[in-house]
């Protein structure tokens, strides 16, 4: 009579179903790699023995740093200080390249020592993972540890809070970096000042959008220290370059199955990328480390600078002062910057800066060297 009774109260209240678990494996993983994130993707593995066995697999990660600690920084063994340094966004992360440069001191830059991320109550399925369980409570893991538990990563993006070099309201200041072993390419686009133009002149210059002038650089670029703040970036930018490239051996080392690499910013300042063929010739080829600090070096260089004292985009931004600079190892063969060469150099910025750097191309180049360092 009971078993009867237990059977009518089922049929009744039939037991919950999880939809979840009709799905296969793969469709799971499919929607797993379009959540990317670790941190969601840390709390996803505690939900079931099924979701963690899973989550591992997942081969296209986003790992977003909220806080950088410099590893001499006392307080970095500290939880509670490390909550502190949390708390406190405001600051600066990384010290301004500069003033490093400026005062003759290439200190390492330590951008992805040290990852601040919720901490965890270990729970039975999440012993590899952590996932957020207490408020105000952080530990520390760096990018290495929190990504050990992944096998088959082939896409990997890491985003640092902010850009290493400081700049000052309203100047602009972007690269894109490409590496191997070393140094294969980098692309530097800068203004002293960006503004939207109030009664667009862009009718008044040429077809380029360029104010009508011969496209050389004027005497005043020289004495008011136009150039040396250009040197200034140029340097800056390939020291945050190889510095991100050093601090990522580790992660390509313990991941054979990457095939796409980028450490980018939120502020969208440098983004360093490596693809398939860079990403296994450092493997076969390690690369050669500064003296100096803890950063790959920067061998000899070809430049090519574009300089424009006023350039109006068809948007309406004007950038005053706007300088491109197109570096590539000296050892590499010599290519003329045009067609593809320039499409290249466009396509490492977003627009409207895209369209920037075609323009910029367009006008007189200047050639530089500079010494490996």
């Amino acid at each position: 009579m009971g078993s009867i009774g237990a059977d009518l109260c089922r049929k009744i209240y039939p037991e919950p179903v999880d939809e979840f678990d009709r799905l296969p494996d793969s469709l799971i993983l499919l929607i797993f790699n379009q959540i990317g994130d670790v941190k969601a993707l840390g709390r996803c593995c505690v939900v079931s023995r099924r979701f963690h066995s899973l989550v591992p697999q997942v081969d296209n990660v986003v790992v977003r740093v909220d806080c950088v600690i410099s590893d001499d920084d006392p307080s970095s063994n500290s939880s509670s200080a490390a909550a502190s340094a949390a708390g406190d966004k405001s600051r600066h992360p990384i010290s301004s390249l500069f003033r490093i440069f400026l005062s003759g001191l290439f200190k390492p830059l330590q951008s992805l020592s040290q990852l601040i991320i919720p901490s965890a109550r270990r729970l039975p399925l999440s012993e590899d993972f952590d996932c957020e369980a207490e408020q105000n409570t952080v530990t520390h893991h760096s990018p290495t540890q929190v990504l050990k538990n992944f096998n088959e990563i082939k896409l990997l993006r890491i985003e640092l809070p902010t850009g290493e070099l400081g700049v000052d309201d309203g100047v602009l200041l972007k690269w894109k970096a490409e590496f191997g072993s070393t140094l294969d390419s980098c692309v530097i686009l800068g203004a002293s000042s960006v503004a939207q133009s109030a009664n667009s002149s862009y009718s008044s210059s040429n077809d380029n959008g360029v104010e009508s002038d011969n496209g050389s650089i004027p005497e005043s670029f020289y004495t008011n220290g136009g150039l040396r703040l250009r040197v200034v970036w140029t340097i800056s930018s390939l020291i945050a370059a190889s510095a991100r490239h050093y601090l990522l051996q580790p992660i390509i080392a313990e991941h054979k199955t990457l095939e796409s690499l980028v450490l980018t910013d939120a502020d969208g300042q440098g983004v360093l990328s490596m693809n398939k063929e860079q990403l296994e010739e450092l493997r076969v080829k390690p690369l050669s480390a500064s003296s100096a600090s803890k950063r790959t070096l920067v061998p000899a260089l070809n430049m090519r600078l574009w300089y424009a004292p006023h350039l109006e985009l068809p948007n309406g931004v004007v950038l005053k002062g706007a300088t491109l600079v197109a570096i590539r190892p000296s050892e590499q063969p010599k290519k003329e910057v045009a067609g593809s060469e320039a499409n290249w150099v466009a396509s490492a910025f977003e627009e409207p800066f895209g369209t920037a750097a075609r323009m910029l191309v367009k006008r007189r180049t200047y050639c530089l060297e500079m010494n490996s360092f």
